[in-house]
């Protein structure tokens, strides 16, 4: 049931209006503009409704949808492009092949969604501590805020290195501030600003079992720390990466659910092993993640989207047997859903993501495709046990690392005996490998592949495996977006190789 932040604010391009739970509009000046102080008074829903629209910003097509998946998904080993040989989806053959370019569509869609979503954290940022509002909402509304930043910033720098650093509401009359736009930040600058922003969310957010039923799906403790790991990971910080996930799976706020492939359903949203999900809705009116159910389903004969990001060969033979995750995973040409639905043996495509899948019948359904029910699982408490595991192990704790490891396989397992064994190696290069090896079984179609294997150093490795041509010294970061650079009249520069 879907019952938070998500109906109630609504994010313009251009601007930003804003819905408060009381139904009335509350027009904030467009972005580059400063809201007067009093705009909302003392009125806490109206403080709410200003963060809530940081959240609904994660719904639009161009945030985690089409284009986020094509960069995060059809670039790696996990994926291809699917869909019709001859729908190139604007340009994820070229992400498929990698032959991408700074003028590929898609990397202009992500950088400007994501600075949307920068824009109105700053919004609520630059005016909750000015508000008469009691001090516990101000500080959980400044946590949640912190805790939106970081992660747009947290997807910036994986995808592009340094970039621009806003932390204000920007003036465009300010010639300081149209600078600050143009002048890319260093890589470790970006991950300064995220560390802060996320120690703020972890001092002021609650723990997830202290929200009330209605803010079920909000920033918590739990998903400040969680997202903190893994921005530490991303550092190699392994100290603090152990120190934070151990603290979460010693808080007693999560679990992993016994049926893997029930985790994506309606039933388990905000569930036991969510740490962060972004919120759809699917009733009426809709206001769900836009094209996310629609453009990965099954294509052709009795189909009900347009068949894009479709699983790979390689992935489907990477589960062992017995793994439940696969069947968790992918839906195949000519099988029979959970719920009744037929996959044509005529379909255009072989396999399926099955984590964009909603049911029709047996879940919250308005009859419309393009925004549905579905939340996406950006952070799990599975890969908080893996970050634990591989902290473990690089710090030469090769029991603690088995330990979280062997925890996710067990799930995995599914109650059978005799598959998916325990992993037991404790030489440290052979237990690396293995839970590198988890992390593509646990998290595939969650965006992680193509990070991942840049940051373990391995992506020319695999991807050449797979006949793609991953250049060294220039794939590791996607290009700077093309229209980027010319908006700001080439002070922003290239990345290496494009």
């Amino acid at each position: 049931m879907k019952r938070i932040h998500k109906s109630m604010a609504i994010a313009l391009v251009g601007g930003l209006s804003l819905v408060t739970s009381c139904q009335n509009f509350l027009d904030v000046p467009p972005q580059g503009q400063q809201t007067p102080t009093d705009f909302f008074s003392s009125n806490p829903d109206a403080a709410t409704t200003l963060v809530n629209a940081v959240y609904a910003k994660m719904l639009d097509w161009n945030f985690h949808s089409f284009s986020w998946n094509g960069i995060t998904s059809m670039t790696s080993d996990d994926a291809e492009k699917g869909s019709s040989p001859g729908d190139t989806g604007t340009d994820k053959d070229q992400l498929d092949n990698l032959t991408f370019t700074p003028s590929s569509l898609s990397f202009n869609e992500v950088w400007v969604g994501q600075y949307e979503g920068v824009a109105r954290a700053n919004q609520a940022l630059t005016n909750l501590p000015n508000l008469t509002i009691g001090d516990t909402l101000k500080n959980r509304l400044v946590g949640e805020a912190s805790f939106l930043r970081a992660y747009f910033y947290f997807n910036l720098v994986r995808c592009f290195g340094g970039v621009p650093l806003i932390t204000t509401v920007a003036d465009p009359t300010n010639p300081t501030d149209i600078e600050q736009g143009r002048v890319r930040a260093t890589r470790e600058q970006v991950y300064a600003l995220i560390e802060r922003d996320l120690q703020t969310a972890v001092t002021n957010l609650p723990e997830k079992t202290q929200y009330g039923t209605a803010d079920l799906g909000r920033a918590s403790k739990g998903a400040a720390k969680a997202l903190l790991a893994k921005v530490s990971m991303y550092q190699k910080k392994w100290n603090v990466v152990q120190q934070l996930t151990d603290e979460i799976i010693a808080s007693g706020q999560y679990s992993l659910l016994p049926n893997y492939g029930e985790i994506w359903r309606e039933s388990s949203e905000n569930g036991p092993e969510s740490v962060f999900e972004i919120q759809g809705k699917g009733t009426t009116p809709n206001r769900g993640v836009q094209g996310y159910f629609e453009s990965q389903g099954a294509r052709g004969d009795g189909g009900w989207g347009w068949g894009f990001n479709v699983p790979t060969e390689d992935l489907e033979k990477a589960y062992g047997v017995g793994d439940t995750r696969k069947d968790g995973t992918i839906i195949r040409r000519g099988t029979t859903l959970w719920d009744g639905q037929v996959v044509s043996a005529n379909a255009e495509n072989p396999r399926y993501n099955f984590k964009a899948y909603i049911s029709r019948t047996r879940e919250s359904y308005n009859g419309d495709n393009w925004e549905t029910n579905k939340n996406i699982r950006v952070l799990r408490y599975a890969e908080v046990l893996l970050m634990n595991a591989e902290a473990a192990n690089e710090l030469g704790q090769s029991a603690k690392a088995l330990t979280s490891l062997n925890l996710v396989r067990a799930r995995a397992r599914g109650g059978a005996t005799g598959v998916v064994p325990n992993v037991t190696t404790t030489a440290q290069a052979a237990l690396r490998t293995a839970i590198w090896n988890e992390r593509r079984l646990e998290l595939a179609f969650e965006h992680d592949r193509w990070f991942d294997l840049v940051r373990q150093g391995r992506a020319a490795e695999v991807l050449r495996a797979q006949g793609k041509n991953f250049v060294v010294g220039k794939h590791e970061l996607f290009p700077i977006p093309q229209n980027q650079i010319q908006l700001s009249g080439g002070a922003l520069t290239q990345n290496p190789g494009y």
